[in-house]
């Protein structure tokens, strides 16, 4: 079964924890050098952010890659191209989980409810959102069920429109929610090392 081999690979992988500022911070590094960086609310136990390092094809360590949180700033390397910014209004693309939901917000969509469609394509694996009005349009996977080879539901999703935001949910399977509790467990078991102390325990 596809959800326990990626728990087993979970479980496998050499994990670091750090308890900082509120947060439990999780390391993984897995056989095929891949790397996730996970942190989660110590109070609730949500997750906030999930990040993932591949290395390059010569072996040099690529940049990582944000699955969930917020989008990473990208540091201006220059004073020229301090000039060339991205436009505050575009729109931004996030991901933010709840224990119960996969969820994706869009800020900086001024447009009413009534023009959005969304829609989820389980031959093509994706999430499709569009606008009547032509003026955006995002065609998105859920890896936690690429990873765990779960079909999508097309009655798991939903969405609401507030504050220029579209928050788009997918109710997580039954299978993802037993991992997830499966592998806080784990998770708790690490021995995490707290403020100021700079001594990795590794598993």
């Amino acid at each position: 079964m596809a959800v326990q081999s990626w728990i087993d690979i979970l479980k496998s992988s050499k994990k670091t924890a750090l308890v900082h500022d509120g947060k439990r911070k999780i390391h993984y590094l897995f056989t095929d050098g891949k790397e996730m960086a996970e942190e989660y609310d110590l109070k609730t136990d949500e997750l906030i952010a999930r990040k993932w390092r591949h290395k390059s094809t010569l072996g040099a360590q690529g940049q990582w890659q944000v699955e969930v949180g917020e989008p990473l700033e990208v540091p201006v390397t220059s004073l020229d191209l301090a000039v060339i910014k991205e436009n505050c209004s575009n729109p931004v693309f996030m991901r933010k989980d709840t224990k119960t939901s996969f969820q994706w917000r869009i800020r900086n969509l001024p447009y009413p409810k009534d023009v959005f469609s969304v829609s989820v394509e389980p031959s093509e694996r994706c999430i499709v959102i569009k606008t009547s009005n032509k003026k955006y349009y995002k065609k998105f996977g859920i890896p936690d069920l690429d990873r765990s080879q779960l079909p999508l539901d097309s009655s798991a999703h939903s969405f609401t429109h507030a504050n220029n935001t579209l928050i788009v949910s997918y109710k997580k399977p039954r299978e993802i929610l037993t991992l997830e509790q499966e592998l806080l467990k784990e998770l708790k078991k690490l021995k995490g090392t707290g403020d100021g102390d700079v001594d990795c325990k590794t598993q």
